[in-house]
């Protein structure tokens, strides 16, 4: 299944839509504003919340925990590293590869790829799409990429006003 997201809509204060295949919304995604630490949460098209993130506060670099009905499924952290993916999935056995900052990579799980995330040239407006591969993990998986795409803006937006 694929799913598509508009590119530069990210910010932790606003609200998102993820369209699916045929265009139509799929998710909403809702952001906080004025607390401590960002929060984001998914709603299905039912208004079902599907996942809650959460940024853990008071860390040299980002880090985010996913919630799945009220339960830690995954944590998304940014890595310091030179030569290799500067971001790791912890909790579902997924590794990053490719290039995450050109939305062109690919999450695998124990070397079968379970998701794609590509550049989107003649879609819904300037966006991306995320390929999914196992549609029982499409949402962790969705969730995943929502909040390294939002820690890329964040980061493009700091360097910008600076």
């Amino acid at each position: 299944m694929k799913y598509y997201i508009k590119q530069k809509v990210f910010s932790f204060k606003d609200q998102f839509v993820v369209k699916n295949e045929a265009e139509q919304d799929a998710y909403y995604v809702e952001g906080k504003l004025f607390t401590l630490g960002s929060k984001l949460h998914i709603f299905n098209t039912d208004d079902e919340e599907v996942l809650y993130v959460e940024q853990k506060v008071w860390r040299f670099l980002p880090e985010f925990e996913i919630y799945q009905k009220g339960k830690l499924v995954a944590t998304v952290k940014k890595e310091f590293r030179f030569f290799k993916n500067d971001y790791s999935i912890i909790g579902p056995d997924w590794n990053i590869e490719g290039s995450v900052m050109a939305h062109n990579y690919v999450i695998k799980e124990r070397e079968k790829v379970v998701a794609e995330i590509s550049k989107e040239w003649l879609s819904w407006g300037d966006s991306y799409v995320i390929d999914i591969q196992n549609n029982d993990q499409r949402e962790l998986l969705l969730g995943a990429v929502i909040v390294i795409d939002c820690v890329i803006s964040a980061n493009r937006n700091q360097g910008a006003s600076s």
